[in-house]
């Protein structure tokens, strides 16, 4: 027997162990391995013939049937009517060209904001309840072409409003996989539990100042925020523009690379993403090592991770987590001060432009838009009792973003921004600091309908405003079984050695694992 073919008996071995048998409904008899499955375990079945795509997409399918609603989890929202025709397509074209593109046949469960043009948007709001938009997202555009079938799309909270919590007025709220009684955080919590609980093998989200990361913490997820500026907003129901950025939530940091590699780059729809072109690698994946933290200099910033009201579990989490760190061959510098970080983090730039975002993202929709003025969405009250903060926010900015007092900008012309990068960059510069770490949140997951016990988080703090990318990947399990994150938080545009960082400390923890109440085993 040749190396190459024992290499492959080998390799679809450990895919059977790594992902457990799921019998489809939909197909009678066919066994599929989809819990906790890969891209390249799904890229290895196609090619050795274990199963088909339609096979795939209808083996998540029938999960979806059996476990979302029937559990109340309430992660997904529309189901892609054309799913398993797209997955015929897919497999008639691997028949004919004996290749597979990037993310062929990846099901994607994107989070309900993501413009697609054969698929209501709502941002969670009965307003946009039956709109579809006239194309895909650029974001959602590229994952076609690479290959990729969106399967779903999840529920979020209403206009993306909280961090804490995920619920939408045309779903409901969407509870955490790992514990029914508890919250996913918001605002992609849909997308976070729909993963979690492998109803979709990839996932997207948005992240305006938590809500990639948050969810993704709280459901045992890697999630990435880029650099603003590597990835493009188009087609995308807006937040705060200055700030949003999107991106994937995987189960492994191999995953999230891959999808990265097609997501981030130039798109002439975003101005911002000039910034990126010719700052990007070829390929995020080549940085995957399992001794990506040797050498490495890691910071660590104990004004996030010992707050009073931090929970003991997350701290021990935490103190493992720098130890394993240091023994994969990193410096560790313990403390990283960073000059007037309290004043810098209440003095962060944050402001409101949503009325003036979404009337563009309204625009956008043409003819068909169902409102153009965010106003006569509050005149109407056509929105949750929970988002009364948020209208209330939206309220407070009586003028455009460039007419207030001070002025609503992005990091390059917004003097508060720019000190915050700069106290952060000098303080990783002075003591030759490649990343810094913290706990994702200082506390576990709230219960559902809390709204007053410590929350603990930490990704508002400082990447939505000084523009880093910062990612976050399973740190353990606390009492419970509660999930817990390390972020991990980089310089501008170095999302490759974030990358590299979390790869090498998720291979060497495998703390990531499936939520029970979701397993066939």
């Amino acid at each position: 027997m040749s190396i190459v073919v024992v290499a492959l008996v080998l390799l679809l071995l450990a895919s059977c162990r790594a992902a457990p048998q799921v019998k489809s409904a939909a197909i009678p008899g066919k066994i599929l391995h989809v819990e906790e499955i890969t891209i390249a375990q799904i890229h290895l079945g196609l090619r050795t013939n274990s199963f088909t795509c339609e096979e795939l997409v209808a083996t998540y399918l029938d999960r979806i049937k059996r476990y979302d609603k029937p559990t109340k989890l309430n992660a997904i929202v529309y189901i892609n009517p054309n799913a398993l025709k797209k997955a015929r397509d897919l497999d008639t074209e691997w028949k004919r060209d004996k290749s597979l593109r990037e993310l062929h046949c990846v099901p994607i469960i994107l989070k309900d904001n993501f413009d697609t043009g054969d698929m209501p948007t709502t941002a969670g709001s009965n307003v946009l309840k039956s709109s579809i938009p006239p194309d895909d997202a650029f974001m959602v555009r590229r994952l076609r072409e690479a290959g990729a079938l969106i399967l779903a799309k999840s529920n979020m909270a209403e206009w993306a409003f909280s961090p804490y919590f995920t619920i939408s007025g045309t779903a409901g709220e969407t509870l955490n996989p790992y514990d029914l009684s508890r919250v996913p955080a918001g605002s992609s919590g849909g997308t976070a539990a729909a993963i979690a609980a492998n109803f979709g093998a990839v996932g997207m989200g948005t992240d305006t100042g938590n809500s990639i990361r948050g969810p993704a913490s709280h459901t045992s997820l890697v999630g990435i925020r880029a650099t603003i500026g590597v990835t493009s907003r188009d087609g995308i129901v807006p937040l705060l523009s200055n700030r949003d950025v999107a991106g994937p939530i995987t189960r492994t940091v191999t995953d999230a690379a891959k999808v990265f590699n097609v997501i981030a780059g130039y798109d002439p729809a975003d101005p911002l993403t000039h910034s990126a072109i010719r700052r990007l690698p070829p390929d995020y994946t080549r940085y995957l090592r399992r001794d990506g933290l040797k050498g490495a200099r890691i910071g660590v910033l104990r004004d996030l991770s010992n707050p009073p009201t931090a929970d003991p579990g997350i701290k021990l989490l935490f103190e493992k987590a720098i130890n394993k760190i240091r023994q994969l061959g990193a410096k560790i510098v313990d403390p990283l001060n960073i000059p007037n970080f309290q004043k810098h983090r209440s003095a962060n730039g944050f402001c409101s432009a949503f009325r003036w975002d979404v009337q563009k993202y309204f625009a956008s929709l043409g003819d068909k838009a169902p409102v153009t003025d965010f106003m006569d969405v509050i005149r109407s009250k056509n929105y949750l009792p929970s988002s009364q903060w948020a209208i209330d926010w939206v309220l407070s900015a009586k003028q455009p973003p460039a007419q207030q007092t001070p002025p609503c900008l992005g990091v390059d012309t917004d003097p508060r921004r720019k000190a915050y990068l700069t106290a952060v960059l000098s303080s990783m510069n002075r003591y030759h600091i490649d990343a810094i770490i913290y706990p994702t949140w200082s506390n576990p997951p709230r219960k559902v309908g809390d709204l007053s016990s410590p929350h603990g988080n930490n990704s508002p703090v400082i990447a939505p405003h000084t523009g880093q990318p910062a990612i976050t990947v399973p740190m353990g399990f606390t009492r419970g079984g509660l999930p817990a994150g390390l972020q991990i938080l980089g310089k501008p545009f170095s999302e490759q050695l974030l990358f590299q960082y979390a790869f090498a400390y998720e291979q060497a923890t495998l703390h990531r694992k499936p939520p029970r109440l979701f397993s066939e085993q």
